[in-house]
């Protein structure tokens, strides 16, 4: 049963732009919070698949084969049951063979910089389309620049942002932040300043959380 609240809980996300479980969980994560009827402040916090990924990325099947040892038929196998699953999430997964992974450090600085303007998640959904459904190159400033402006930000203001790398240090800091405290993979999320949760962990999980954060909070 819906109940509704004027309640709210903080969730932290911990994820990468480029990581389609950190969209699926995300998708989770809203259905649980429309289906319990509470209300969540959400921030955004960085993390990189592939920190020492090079300007020109890599092909994405080739990547997944060199980084986790599985086969060209597990890849496709892998993609599917993503595609199938973010169906049923409204999410449309567009896999080709030519999608390629990504450095995303200036994305992340980008999303640093939307939360000033209460944009992150309107950027990161946009960055999870772009990339996911458009195949369009997420470390690229026009593509970036483009991200922004769709969610209406300053284009100009962010592609200044994008050239001048100064939120590149505040990023690292945050980054380090997380991986110091143990968090290795994602998505991961911080429910209430104390639950964390890593992975994709349904709708369900999610609204148990988010009830139990609500319980103890009155």
């Amino acid at each position: 049963m819906t109940t509704t609240t004027a309640a709210t809980v903080q969730v932290d996300i911990i994820s990468d732009v480029v990581c389609p479980w950190c969209i699926v969980g995300f998708r989770q994560l809203s259905q649980a919070l429309e289906r319990e009827g509470i209300r969540a402040a959400v921030r955004w916090h960085p993390f990189e698949l592939n920190p020492d990924m090079g300007i020109d990325g890599q092909n994405l099947r080739e990547h997944l084969m060199q980084k986790y040892g599985i086969s060209a038929e597990d890849s496709i196998a892998a993609r599917q049951r993503l595609t199938d699953l973010g169906a049923d999430l409204g999410i449309d997964f567009n896999f080709t063979d030519e999608m390629r992974m990504v450095n995303t450090f200036r994305a992340h600085q980008l999303l640093d910089w939307a939360e000033d303007s209460d944009k992150q998640t309107d950027l990161k959904q946009a960055l999870f389309a772009a990339y996911f459904t458009k195949g369009l190159d997420v470390s690229d400033s026009d593509v970036l620049v483009g991200m922004a402006e769709s969610v209406g930000l300053d284009p100009d203001e962010a592609r200044r942002l994008l050239n001048s790398g100064e939120r590149a240090q505040q990023v690292r800091q945050k980054q380090q932040f997380w991986t110091s405290r143990g968090i290795t993979g994602v998505p991961a999320m911080v429910f209430a300043g104390k639950y964390l949760v890593t992975g994709a962990q349904g709708t369900d999980a999610y609204a148990d959380v988010l009830t139990r954060c609500l319980a103890e909070a009155a």
